[in-house]
């Protein structure tokens, strides 16, 4: 089985709590409205697209807020600022929120798998914005994928990648699988970890805004859209520098969330 294989057993019925209950004319016209401002959003993305390369970072940190906030979520960004140069950024996945969320710690190249370059508008926009795709099907193809992300690192790029291979509603959390680590090795560049949860204003975790199993992207941009009260934490740690590590393994290991105690032990379900 490919390394790149997701795993996670999370699924919209056993996992994902739904939004609270509201009265429905109202929670439809807010969902309408959000997404409209998403699509708005996303629409000025691609037509600044052709000029990505010299648009500073900043704006594009802040482009990448005003997304999740469009979508009814608020973001709080804390820890450690991400350094210049190149950097492997890692977190956990529990969400499509998770993309713009790690662009607004800092813009990168995201690993994507190699469907997505297939898909209609998007595929081809992916490739023009940069996305390396990984061939999770083919473990032959993994050295080369390594090669590539060094390759990036090397040049001075930030990668993005969401080492748990799939996503997680957040009650549950998958290791960090190693290889994506090999290429931050290779290219002596830091690791940053960032870990992600989505709560309440009181602090309870919140899994409506999971995109999980067999879930859809529609079904989860509704439900997100139609949920009030979020609050995406993203905790940025201090990078790690990849000196002083024997292998992926280790590196892996020093990557990887600690289980979110609002969980208790982190386990599915």
């Amino acid at each position: 089985m490919s390394l790149w294989l997701p795993g996670a057993p999370c699924t919209p019925r056993g996992c994902v709590e739904p939004a609270a209950a509201a009265a429905v004319v109202p929670r439809t016209v807010r969902a309408v409205a959000r997404l409209t401002a998403v699509g708005l959003l996303l629409l000025a993305g691609i037509a600044l697209l052709p000029l990505g390369r010299w648009i500073p970072a900043d704006p594009v940190r802040r482009w990448c807020r005003w997304i999740v906030r469009a979508a009814g979520v608020r973001v709080r960004i804390v820890g450690a600022a991400a350094p210049t140069g190149g950097l492997l950024l890692v977190a956990n996945h529990i969400s499509w929120l998770d993309v713009p969320l790690l662009a607004a710690v800092r813009p990168a190249r995201m690993l994507a798998k190699s469907e997505i370059r297939r898909w209609p508008v998007a595929g081809p926009l992916a490739a023009r914005g940069g996305v390396l795709f990984i061939d999770r099907d083919r473990l032959r193809a993994l050295p080369g994928t390594v090669a590539r992300i060094a390759g990036a690192l090397r040049d001075g790029a930030a990668v993005a990648a969401f080492p748990e291979g799939s996503t997680w509603c957040g009650r549950a959390q998958g290791r960090f699988r190693r290889a994506v680590f090999q290429a931050a090795l290779d290219a002596a560049v830091p690791v940053q970890p960032v870990r992600i949860r989505y709560r309440t204003a009181r602090g309870a975790p919140v899994t409506a805004v999971a995109f999980v199993g067999d879930d859809t992207l529609l079904a989860s941009l509704w439900r997100v859209a139609s949920t009030r009260g979020v609050i995406a934490e993203v905790e940025v740690r201090a990078p790690i520098p990849p000196e002083g590590f024997a292998d992926r393994r280790a590196l892996a290991a020093a990557a990887q969330p600690e289980a979110d105690p609002a969980y208790g032990d982190g386990g599915h379900g």
